[in-house]
């Protein structure tokens, strides 16, 4: 007997029971609706019998009266008058849409349909129609990424029209692979200029932020009187004014005054750079010394005025400065004491053939210190630092040297520039961090060899210090001298080279004399030649009158010091109490 094809059971009604054995939503639908259909029993007490709602059984019993056994799928075809059904293109809209850019969500794709087919759509409606649709029928993309599209206005435009349709900036950035700011600027170019927006635009700031305003412009202007500075000088002249411009935008501004019918600067002469022999390679290993005539300035005399320079090679600072109506070895030597006093001594001093650098006294002391003493080639004056740098004094000074009209005004110009100059950055040192390219910063506290003032005093026996009275003499030598009587008190000091007698006040000349020696070639005998220079240092009180050259003797002849005699005492004070004597001294008295 052959096997059965199904298992045998017991006919039951219990419908948890018929539950396990049907195979199918089919055939559990149409156990549910046997009982309602064939033998008329009510939706509610089936409903108590299975736990379905009533509501349910009702809906599936008049759909199986409707379309009979095909009213037991739930898959059949909608109604042709029902809206709630989605039509054929938006079910392959969806599809497409998930196809093309997968990271798409739900609620992102309804609102795409919702702007494409001015229908809305619930993202649940969505969800089913991803998880149960047939597969999508377009599989490429409309747009290429981002950085394939060559021409920049096609670029932005796929982003607007894909804003267009409902994509959000997340969405965009992801499916043309670039970057959120950019599709933000594309959209924001495209409100605000519509289509020209979208094309190329300068990278330039429409409105930047200037350092110039009509300050900076006024205070240029005021440097730019003197013609002779350039942009790199007004640069670094703006610095402790805090106004920190660039040379080149210092020469436009420049250019522009020129335009305007400012002052306009000789043109500079090219030179082709060449090798320097005494270039440093540490600081104080060599130090520039030279003399430079200003023969423009507002003096009342038509002689020139001579400035006298010791400068550090390496660092490019100006150690000591004097300017003096003389070049004499006395000018030259008060200038070089200063600078060995201050910073020490180098190991080589470069100057030209001049007569006060080759001098006896000059050459001694050189010998004396330890300095080696080395002259430039003929005809070759760039090869002493210290005439470059006049170049640059020349540009900073000579516009205001030329409106000095007293000594006293030139002095404080020369110190100025003297000041300004190690303060303010240099051309050579433009490669160092900011705030220490100044000479004053580069050189710093290093010395040279150290010099003891009592050996500078020694070496430097042409000079004494004497103290200046109330009258402004100096006593010397058994001669009073008059230097300034606005330097009362103060510590001057007497050179003295072969017949010339000169007294100055730290580098300021006050007055020279020539002088006529006794035979010892120590005490001097005569003094004329009196000649009196314009200083800094007037007295507050001014002579009542002006005294005529014969009525004023500026060298006199002074007594000789009278001996010292220590007074005699004109009276004794007796002691206040009488003295007791020792035992043995009474006996010592009585014995004698």
């Amino acid at each position: 007997m052959p096997q059965a094809k199904r298992p045998q059971r017991d006919a039951t009604e219990d419908w948890e029971q018929l539950r396990i054995f049907v195979s199918s939503p089919q055939q559990e639908t149409d156990e549910l609706l046997r009982p309602i259909v064939l033998f008329g029993r009510t939706p509610a007490a089936r409903a108590a019998e299975t736990g379905v709602p009533e509501r349910t059984l009702r809906r599936k019993a008049d759909r199986f009266d409707a379309a009979g056994m095909a009213g037991l799928f739930e898959t059949a075809a909608p109604a042709a008058h029902d809206r709630r059904a989605l039509p054929p293109e938006i079910r392959r809209a969806i599809l497409d849409l998930q196809a093309e850019y997968p990271p798409l969500r739900p609620h992102e794709i309804a609102t795409i349909c919702e702007r494409r087919f001015r229908r809305p759509v619930s993202h649940h409606t969505v969800g089913r129609i991803l998880a149960a649709g047939p597969p999508p029928t377009a599989t490429g993309r409309r747009f290429p990424r981002y950085r394939d599209i060559a021409d920049p206005v096609e670029r932005r435009l796929a982003v607007v029209r894909l804003y267009r349709e409902g994509w959000n900036v997340k969405s965009i950035a992801g499916y043309l692979a670039t970057k959120r700011p950019r599709v933000y600027e594309a959209l924001r170019r495209w409100s605000a200029e519509g289509l020209p927006g979208l094309d190329d635009h300068s990278r330039a700031p429409h409105h930047p932020a200037r350092k110039v305003d009509l300050k900076t412009l006024a205070a240029i202007r005021r440097l730019q009187a003197n013609p002779e500075l350039g942009g790199f000088r007004v640069s670094a002249a703006l610095e402790p004014r805090d106004i920190f411009l660039s040379p080149r935008t210092c020469q436009r501004i420049l250019a522009l005054h020129r335009d305007l019918a400012a002052a306009r600067r000789a043109p500079a002469v090219p030179r082709e750079p060449r090798p320097h022999p005494f270039a440093a390679s540490r600081r104080h290993q060599i130090w520039s010394v030279d003399i430079r005539s200003i023969e423009d300035h507002g003096l009342a005399t038509e002689k020139p005025v001579y400035a006298i320079a010791v400068l550090e090679n390496s660092s490019r600072a100006i150690l000591a400065s004097l300017r003096s109506p003389r070049q004499d070895l006395t000018a030259y030597l008060v200038v070089l004491r200063d600078a060995l006093q201050r910073h020490g001594a180098p190991e080589l001093l470069v100057s030209d053939s001049g007569g006060v650098f080759l001098a006896k006294p000059a050459l001694a002391l050189y010998r004396a210190l330890g300095i080696e003493k080395r002259e430039i080639a003929r005809g070759r004056p760039w090869q002493n630092d210290s005439e470059a740098n006049f170049g640059t004094m020349r540009r900073m000074a000579d516009y205001h040297f030329a409106q000095a009209a007293t000594w006293p005004a030139m002095h404080a110009i020369h110190a100025r520039c003297f000041r300004e100059y190690n303060g303010q950055k240099h051309f050579a040192h433009q490669d160092r961090p900011v705030g220490e390219q100044s000479p004053a910063r580069v050189l710093r506290w290093v010395q040279g060899a150290w010099c003891d003032p009592a050996d500078l005093d020694r070496l430097f026996r042409v000079r004494a210090r004497r103290r200046v009275d109330a009258a402004g003499f100096v006593r010397f030598r058994h001669w009073r001298l008059y230097g300034e009587r606005g330097l009362a008190g103060a510590e001057a000091a007497v050179w003295i080279l072969g017949n010339d007698l000169t007294i100055a006040y730290a580098t300021d000349t006050l007055a020279q004399y020539r002088v006529a020696f006794e035979p010892d070639e120590r005490h001097i005998r005569a003094v004329t030649d009196a000649r009196l220079f314009e200083t800094c240092y007037p007295s507050p009180q001014p002579p009542l009158w002006a005294w005529e050259d014969h009525e004023w003797r500026r060298a006199v002849r002074a007594p000789a010091y009278a001996p010292r005699r220590r007074p005699l005492p004109t009276a004794l004070q007796a002691p206040l109490f009488p003295l007791e004597e020792e035992p043995a001294a009474a006996a010592m008295r009585g014995a004698g």
